[in-house]
């Protein structure tokens, strides 16, 4: 589980990498909801991994 939260984290700087920079207007938009939705992701796979110890 902690693996996939830290995935989840990569990616969410990856695609806030490519968005934030200014590659287009559409890329921002789509970069900001997925480093959004994978930084939850993240945040949820580590409360779970610490509520499951």
């Amino acid at each position: 589980m902690l693996r996939w939260g830290i995935i989840f984290f990569i990616i969410a700087l990856i695609a806030a990498f490519f968005g934030f920079v200014g590659v287009a207007g559409v890329a921002i938009d789509i970069a900001k909801f997925l480093f959004y939705v994978f930084l939850v992701l993240c945040i949820i796979s580590f409360v779970f991994v610490l509520v499951k110890r």
